[in-house]
């Protein structure tokens, strides 16, 4: 699902710096030529507890349609949870399933699915019966018709969610006998780990913007790219390297690091903000949490 500049407008306000946490704005993949015609979805406002209409069952005429002109950006912990489901490596499943970018606003790689064909687009993972990976697919998959972005008061420091309903001319969904809130949605989704985890790469993006905005040098999206997406070789570098002699970690979040790739994601954010955006250690632990991460 790719937001462009009206959601990023829709969402935004005066108080807060406000990031998409579906479709990231800055952090997006330039559009596909037959997907500007679906840029402007109609968005409306839902708090969390508002309800809306919407099934999406194999029944459904356009059954498989939102997996076609594929503009599909991956978190870090859409990759984690992909390449795990296929039981590969890090950098077989980057190198078969993805291609990389970079992001327009903030520099910074940024991995997208690879289409499946050059005519369709389809998603790599999609077939006739549904998703093969549905059990660990993306958090915009799962999220989707809602669109989710986060606001920080900038006085007050504190985050904040909030939700829109997007109605796209191809999606039959909203016609369906199915109706919940934006609250149970979210639950049903499974959405809420997916939503903390994706939630630690905004802060990621907001300290690139605010300690090195512009273009990242190639050596440091090298770096980013490793210690984000490439998981299995940055565990690799943190066994035979010296790559966490600058930083003071609990021993068991590094142990913990050596078989468990959500450990190794959450000393990845932090060596990140370490060494690539020379926050001081001790801040970056404080702001993504210096201990193992909640399963």
């Amino acid at each position: 699902m790719f937001l462009n500049k009206k959601a990023y407008t829709f969402f935004n306000d005066s108080q807060s710096e406000q990031f998409m946490t579906t479709g990231i704005i800055g952090l997006t993949a330039p559009p596909c030529k037959s997907t500007i015609a679906l840029m402007e979805p109609d968005l409306s406002p839902m708090r969390i507890n508002a309800a809306f209409r919407f099934a999406c069952t194999p029944q459904v005429p356009c059954f498989n349609a939102c997996c076609r002109d594929l503009n599909q950006m991956l978190t870090p912990y859409d990759i984690l949870r992909l390449k795990n489901c296929l039981q590969m490596p890090s950098y077989r499943f980057l190198q078969d399933f993805t291609q990389q970018h970079d992001g327009p606003d903030s520099g910074l790689p940024i991995i997208t699915l690879k289409p499946q064909d050059t005519i369709d687009l389809l998603c790599p993972f999609v077939t006739p019966a549904g998703c093969r990976v549905y059990p660990d697919r993306p958090a915009s998959c799962r999220i989707y018709p809602l669109a989710r972005a986060i606001t920080r008061n900038r006085e007050s420091g504190s985050v904040k969610a909030h939700f829109a309903l997007l109605k796209e001319a191809h999606c039959c969904g909203h016609q369906q006998n199915g109706t919940q809130t934006v609250k149970q949605w979210i639950a049903y989704q499974e959405l809420a780990e997916y939503n903390r985890h994706n939630d630690k790469l905004i802060e990621t993006i907001t300290l690139k913007n605010q300690h090195k905005p512009g273009p990242l040098d190639l050596i440091s999206r090298q770096q980013f790219h490793l210690a984000m997406y490439d998981l299995d070789n940055f565990r690799e570098k943190l066994l035979n390297g010296n790559w966490l002699s600058d930083m003071t970690l609990p021993e068991d979040l590094v142990q913990g690091a050596l078989d468990d790739d959500l450990a190794l994601l959450h000393i990845g954010y932090i060596w990140t903000a370490t060494n690539i955006f020379n926050i001081a250690p001790s801040a970056a632990a404080d702001l993504f949490g210096g201990d193992m991460p909640n399963r």
